[in-house]
């Protein structure tokens, strides 16, 4: 007779929830962690193990971020409640990752631009432009959705890139953009892009401080590749 591997039924010291309260989230793998979600695994598999099928499947965490309910549904020992499991938590995390402080940051590097858009924007499945507002202190004002589509400078508007800075009295703005195949090397026609938008921003007279390429777990500036912004340009980096 086969038993169902539960989280309780494990050796204290190899609990997941109890090395969670001894050592800190942290300290544990991302199969145990995602065991404390399942809380049970099914017959001939632990929690821990069933977590571990689903990271295979699913190509890791970033795979798992974009995995649809209906198919989380169908996989074995999941079902209906632990996949809504699953989905609340990687909903609670993007809403982490999105909510802006009420002590408005102030971005000085790309890196601590891509750190507001990156957990979301990773997992998209089409593409989507985004602008970062700033201020004259380089201070987030807003974040705004201006188009979702593939990337082509002969489909978007310029202007609209600029619609809510100008609304809002930006000093400047970053410009995002995700490629939903987790490959985030910028195309020529990102590049083209970037350079149209820049000679709108001088025109309007809003900096264009970086363009952000979002991939799966990683990034690219455009700025610091030097590409669509002049070596010379007196657009300063972020």
């Amino acid at each position: 007779m086969y038993t169902v591997h539960r989280i309780k039924d494990m050796q204290s010291n190899d609990r997941p929830r109890e090395r969670l309260e001894r050592q800190g989230a942290q300290a544990l793998s991302n199969p145990e962690l995602l065991a404390i979600l399942l809380g049970t695994g099914v017959p001939g598999l632990s929690a821990v193990q069933l977590a571990q099928e689903l990271l295979d499947k699913y190509g890791g965490l970033a795979g798992l971020h974009r995995a649809d309910y209906q198919d989380l549904v169908q996989m074995r020992g999941v079902g209906p409640a632990k996949a809504a499991q699953l989905g609340a938590a990687i909903e609670l995390g993007r809403r982490l990752a999105v909510s802006v402080p009420e002590e408005r940051p102030a971005i000085q590097s790309p890196e601590q631009a891509a750190e507001l858009v990156m957990y979301e924007m990773g997992a998209l499945k089409q593409e989507h432009l985004r602008v970062l507002l700033l201020d004259t202190r380089n201070q987030l004002m807003r974040i705004i959705e201006v188009y979702q589509g593939s990337l082509n400078t002969s489909l978007i508007r310029i202007g609209e890139v600029f619609r809510d800075a100008v609304r809002e009295n930006a000093a400047s703005v970053i410009v995002v953009h995700n490629h939903p195949s987790g490959d985030p090397s910028p195309s020529p026609e990102d590049v083209a892009v970037t350079r149209a938008i820049i000679d709108a921003g001088r025109l309007l007279d809003i900096e264009v401080l970086d363009h952000l390429v979002i991939g799966t777990g990683r990034f690219v500036s455009l700025k610091s590749k030097g590409l669509g912004f002049e070596k010379d340009s007196s657009v300063s980096a972020v």
